[in-house]
């Protein structure tokens, strides 16, 4: 049998190596989820998609770079499905309210409603530090 580091390694290799797979395994479950069709036929994911592209034409310049810098504390592995998603349910204000442009209070109250509760802090932070009241959105915080 193995005996020594070398049989140490190899269990601690084989613990390292289920344990990545494991948290691999449970985002891509979590992704097939949001692809799995509801009842109306589509997905989370499809209804992110067809508000963005319902509402491209809406976003100018300004607008784009604001959001690209409400996401830089996001990790850069997970920046591009925070933007879609953000960008997604800006799209949704924007449709539901018959916007004819994307404006900064959009882009705020769609950012704090597709972030998770539990990272307010760090999305209170970057808003504190662009200087933007958050007075108007105290009951989407809470």
């Amino acid at each position: 049998m193995l005996s020594g580091w070398f049989g140490g390694f190899i269990v601690l290799w084989t613990i390292i190596l289920i344990t990545l797979m494991a948290i691999g395994g449970f985002f891509m479950f979590r992704k097939f989820l949001k692809r799995l069709p509801k009842e109306d036929g589509m997905s989370i994911l499809d209804w992110q998609d067809k508000y963005i592209k319902e509402t491209k034409h809406l976003w100018n310049d300004d607008q784009k770079l604001l959001l690209e810098e409400l996401v830089q504390p996001v990790p850069e592995l997970f920046r591009d499905v925070a933007r879609e998603k953000i960008a997604g349910k800006i799209g949704e204000l924007a449709l539901k309210e018959r916007a004819t442009e994307i404006n900064q209070d959009l882009i705020i109250r769609g950012y704090i409603i597709a972030t998770p509760k539990r990272d307010h802090k760090f999305l209170i932070k970057k808003l504190n530090q662009k200087q933007i009241d958050l007075s108007p959105y105290e009951s989407l915080l809470g």
